[in-house]
């Protein structure tokens, strides 16, 4: 026994369950009251049809009682374990402990389970003790892209781009809420009837959203952004099809020749995912700082400065926006300034740095097209009460903006770099623009599977002087249209 992990307390019973709301469904397991079902009178010839729903209703009756064991396992670990000792407790020693404790429970009760379901059984409550409760599971799947929580009853996944329904739930709504405090907590912030909404990020740095009551109706809804463990690299969105060769190429010398570039797209496109790509073909000897409201780039170079926006505290005082961290930025020496996603009046601050010697910044924005993106740019400065004329704000943009990079999520699931538009300066009021690459769409399968191909646009990049005189001087084959162009 690892008794140092317990409280320190008199001897406490074991009590019986107690009555409890409905909990997660748990695997199966040896059925408790098996013995009593085979003692049971077998069924008349009039009773066929009930006979036929019997092991249905056995069958809720049990997972309502593994539901009630489950519950009191639970409680009888907050009362037993000393929380603030396993903090630093090893994760094979608190295995141990919660084993322990969970056998005396079960045999105080009569109730006998076989080894793989005991093994299920112990590890759903370190999740609950060490983890973060029924996401576990969810978390170390691979495959799952998004988990989407629409109260405790109900947990959406993503998988290949595609939505479903899973079989985990959250016993109640309060077990819900506990989760999610356990989350926020964790970095530093709240959520509560006053503060109802959140962002926040994961121990792996997936992406955190929540909202609780009274805004969320019918119970909190949460979001969580997997991200992998393995970063994706400029090979690997090539091999899955995100891009091709010839627009890695591109990019590569874009980035290394240090243009500014901003990358749009729509909820779930991969816009962070392509930021992280292209940040790999930063030197390593160039100091870059990032800005992000919830930390989530993963940068792979030696001199990276990360920042993070903060929310105010419980006086509403105390607040720091991303405005504030990049004016901060401009004062660090940075070679590059990256900022997470540009939505608001940072977006000013941002301009400027473009087009005072801090090229080679990079950003995302939300937009459906590489000319909307260029148009959200100038809605933000106007939002942000920046009273400046029109032309002189577009010129602004041109000259800070040298490349629009459109990631999009199309109907099947895939991912995909749609556009890459360059940005060449003003013709008259209007700031002119030309699309180098995009993704050219040719048909349907019957699968629902989107058919098409990259392609060149047949112009030649305005950029190809600098290019060159960087020591990158890309074929002239790389701008000719392949396969259907139109």
């Amino acid at each position: 026994m690892f008794s140092r992990y317990r409280k320190e307390q008199n001897a406490t019973p074991v009590t019986a369950p107690r009555a409890a709301a409905s909990a997660p469904a748990m695997p199966a397991v040896a059925a408790t009251n098996a013995a009593a079902q085979v003692q049971r009178k077998q069924p008349s010839a009039q009773q066929s049809a009930p006979a036929q729903a019997a092991p249905q209703d056995r069958e809720k009756r049990r997972m309502k009682k593994i539901s009630d064991l489950k519950l009191e396992l639970h409680k009888q670990l907050l009362e037993q374990l000393n929380l603030s000792a396993i903090e630093n407790a090893s994760e094979r020693d608190l295995r141990t402990e919660i084993a322990q404790i969970a056998s005396e429970v079960l045999a105080e009760q009569g109730v006998v389970l076989n080894k793989d379901d005991r093994r299920i059984l112990n590890d759903e409550l370190f999740d609950e003790v060490r983890g973060l409760g029924p996401l576990e599971p969810l978390l170390k799947d691979e495959t799952i892209n998004d988990i989407l929580v629409n109260g405790p009853k109900r947990i959406f996944i993503e998988r290949a781009g595609k939505l479903e329904l899973s079989n985990v739930t959250f016993r109640d709504e309060k077990h819900l809420l506990r989760i999610i405090d356990k989350i926020v907590s964790a970095v530093g912030r709240r959520v509560d009837e006053s503060n109802p909404y959140v962002d926040a990020r994961l121990q792996d740095g997936s992406r955190f959203n929540a909202m609780v009551g009274p805004i969320a109706v019918d119970g909190s809804l949460v979001s969580i952004r997997k991200f992998k463990k393995d970063k994706l690299g400029i090979d690997e969105l090539v091999n899955f099809g995100a891009f091709s060769e010839e627009m890695a190429a591109y990019l590569q010398a874009a980035v290394a020749c240090r243009l500014n570039v901003i990358v749009s797209g729509g909820t779930g496109s991969g816009k962070t995912t392509t930021l992280n790509a292209l940040s790999s073909f930063i030197a390593d000897n160039e100091r870059i700082l990032t800005i992000e409201d919830t930390a989530e780039l993963q940068l792979q170079q030696t001199h990276v400065g990360r920042m993070e926006s903060r929310p105010a505290n419980v006086e509403g005082k105390g607040a720091v926006s991303q405005r504030d961290c990049l004016r901060n930025a401009l004062r660090m020496r940075p070679d590059r300034i990256i900022v997470g996603e540009t939505r608001g009046e940072e977006v000013i601050d941002m301009l400027q740095a473009m087009n005072t010697g801090h090229d080679g910044s990079m950003t995302t924005i939300h937009a459906n097209s590489s000319r909307d993106a260029v148009s959200r740019l100038e809605n933000m400065v106007a939002m942000a009460g920046i009273e400046m004329p029109l032309r002189a704000l577009r010129s602004q943009v041109s000259s800070a903006v040298n490349l629009v990079v459109q990631a999009s999520r199309l109907q099947d699931g895939s991912r995909r770099m749609v556009s890459i538009t360059e940005i060449t300066g003003m013709e008259g009021d209007v700031i002119s623009m030309q699309e180098v690459f995009r993704y050219q769409r040719t048909g349907l399968q019957p699968d629902g599977k989107i058919e098409g191909h990259f392609t060149a646009c047949g112009v030649r990049s305005a950029y190809a002087e600098r290019f060159r005189q960087w020591g990158y001087d890309l074929p002239s084959s790389i701008y000719e249209p392949t396969g259907e162009f139109y």
